[in-house]
């Protein structure tokens, strides 16, 4: 991981100012404390922050091509550098690093704009093609890398964080009235919305794209989506024998895991009470060989604690994880650097946590953690999944659906909306959803804390209107799908990747790897038929669980789930 950052002058003339440039790339420090790099060219100037992980002696950027014509930094990893790179070279290009990010340079030379679904990971990065002018931003499938952008006047200024926009001084920092409602919706920021006016995140999965003039006219920015998450149409999903579709889904989640564990420094992990990190980090040690050295949060509230749990784990892994204290203190002295990490308000205590826990893999030398995000949302692992396909025995598919109406009914009388706004918003998501009920909930805070000119500013704009959904084929897939669709949009990118993820962990210097959300995982669970996801409507992860009985004793493998928390004090 590292951190990028640079302005495009989109009349395609301007050298970019080396001072700015420098400021940008000072703000982004704690991505890349190892070194930094610079790009400076007729409207186009890059900075990098390095922090090495793969081509430790070899690997600074940018990075370019053979002639020199094609540059790029990046943020991420390419775990199946090596496969594409093999590739590449009996295509004839010759690499001169080695870094994981030189295969950007040559598959633009291969593929140019296409080079996307070659690109396997997870990545930020900024390709200029010098010679045609063109310049791509560009943004992995599910969000685990940040990118930022915004247009001031005829320049477009992108970095890893929004404080390096801000350290550009063309930015200025100024709250978005609309972006700070989504925290009081979702809890999470899982749109192109940012709590600041006129910065907005480039979307996961979508790509911007730039061709500088030659001329006198002035370029226009264009955002494309080259990737979404998809499931098959009701009734099409894949089933069939409980042992072979285990044997599938291993298969898959051990090649994920593998190229993960792919560095030229030591890989650890961060292990819970729960089977998620579990069944990571017991594939992990049984990929590897050995035990990887593994980080545990304990936290003073026994209701709240898994140090228990993860410690029975660690045994029947042959781990010993270094335990790191999460006190109420904890969380009141660290929540202004958390706040700065997540540049957003934080809403959830437990990320405080996780900032300790990033903190203390720092202090010990560590630089990349695998960790278990992402299977709650592939295998309908939180409570509310459950709640809603147990209302659903009353619908018959989606001819005769009474649970709408109940989910409205609730929502009316819990969070006092009107019918006539719960049925914007369930038009607006192709719903109600699982979460649906949940978030009305949430929103009820905002009759507490906005005053009447911020709701003036709302001007009666609906947070649900600037989610990037695919209506149009949800309502082609099983309702339990759409839900898993909803959470990956939402909460996974807007609150689980950010304010839990990358940007708490590379505060600290630390890269977080997330073999649930590999490429080739996600396919096969969303392939899936519901009843291997959520058996009975009760028991969550069911496929994953009879994996995870391979590697782990049955009692870990069927545990409950117990959401991480932290005491709200």
């Amino acid at each position: 991981m590292c951190g990028i950052a640079g302005s495009i002058d989109l009349a395609g003339k301007r050298l970019p100012d080396r001072g700015m440039l420098q400021r940008m790339a000072d703000a982004l420090i704690h991505r890349g404390p190892e070194d930094e790099g610079f790009l400076s060219a007729p409207g186009v100037g890059f900075a990098q922050r390095r922090l090495s992980i793969v081509g430790l002696e070899d690997g600074r950027q940018p990075i370019y091509n053979e002639d020199r014509t094609i540059a790029a930094i990046c943020n991420g990893e390419f775990f199946e550098y090596p496969e594409a790179r093999a590739d590449l070279e009996a295509k004839g290009h010759v690499f001169s690093t080695h870094s994981d990010s030189e295969i950007l340079v040559h598959l633009y030379e291969e593929y140019g704009e296409e080079l996307f679904p070659y690109l396997k990971g997870q990545f930020a990065f900024a390709l200029v093609d010098l010679v045609r002018g063109i310049v791509l931003l560009g943004r992995d499938r599910v969000g685990i890398c940040p990118l930022f952008w915004s247009r001031q006047g005829n320049t477009v200024y992108f970095a890893s964080e929004i404080k390096a926009l801000i350290a550009s001084g063309a930015v200025r920092p100024e709250a978005d009235p609309r972006g700070l409602d989504h925290l009081f919706t979702f809890f999470a920021m899982g749109s192109s919305r940012t709590a600041f006016k006129g910065v907005q995140s480039l979307e996961p999965g979508h790509y911007l794209r730039i061709d500088l003039p030659n001329g006198r006219t002035v370029a226009s920015p264009v955002e494309r989506k080259y990737w979404d998450f998809d499931f098959p149409d009701w009734g099409q999903e894949l089933d069939g024998d409980v042992g072979q579709l285990t044997d599938s889904f291993q298969s898959v989640f051990e090649r994920a895991v593998d190229v993960r564990l792919r560095a030229d420094v030591p890989v650890v992990g961060y292990l819970s009470g729960g089977v998620d990190s579990a069944f990571v980090m017991a594939t992990a040690a049984r990929i590897a060989g050995r035990p990887l050295p593994s980080f545990t949060l304990r936290i003073p509230q026994q209701d709240l604690d898994e140090v228990d749990e993860a410690m029975e784990a660690a045994e029947a892994i042959g781990a010993h994880p270094t335990v790191v204290h999460a006190c109420s203190n904890l969380i009141m002295d660290s929540y202004e650097a958390l706040t700065r990490a997540a540049e957003c308000p934080v809403l959830d205590t437990s990320c405080a946590a996780l900032l300790a826990l990033s903190r203390e893999v720092r202090s010990q030398g560590y630089k990349v953690v695998l960790t278990g995000e992402g299977a709650d949302e592939g295998f309908a692992g939180y409570i509310w999944f459950k709640m809603r396909e147990m209302a659903r025995v009353l619908d018959f598919g989606d001819a005769f659906t009474p649970t709408t109406v109940l989910s409205r009914a609730v929502r009316k009388i819990g969070a006092k909306q009107s019918s006539e706004e719960l049925k914007q918003i369930d038009a607006l998501v192709g719903g109600p959803h699982a979460q649906s009920v949940m978030y009305s909930l949430v929103s009820t805070s905002r009759e507490r804390y906005f005053s009447a000119g911020f709701k003036e500013e709302l001007g009666g704009h609906v947070a649900y209107e600037d989610l990037d959904l695919d209506l149009e084929r949800m309502a082609r897939w099983h309702p339990l799908n759409r839900s898993l669709y909803f959470g990956y949009k939402v909460h996974l990118a807007g609150l689980l990747l950010t304010q839990k993820g990358d940007r708490i962990a590379m505060a600290n210097s630390v890269e977080t790897r997330y073999p649930f959300l590999d490429e080739d995982v996600i396919g096969f669970m969303s392939q899936l038929s519901p009843r291997w996801k959520l058996r009975r409507r009760m028991r969550d992860k069911y496929l994953l669980r009879q994996a995870a009985e391979r590697v782990l004793p049955k009692n870990i493998a069927q545990r409950p789930k117990h959401m991480f928390q932290a005491p709200l004090a």
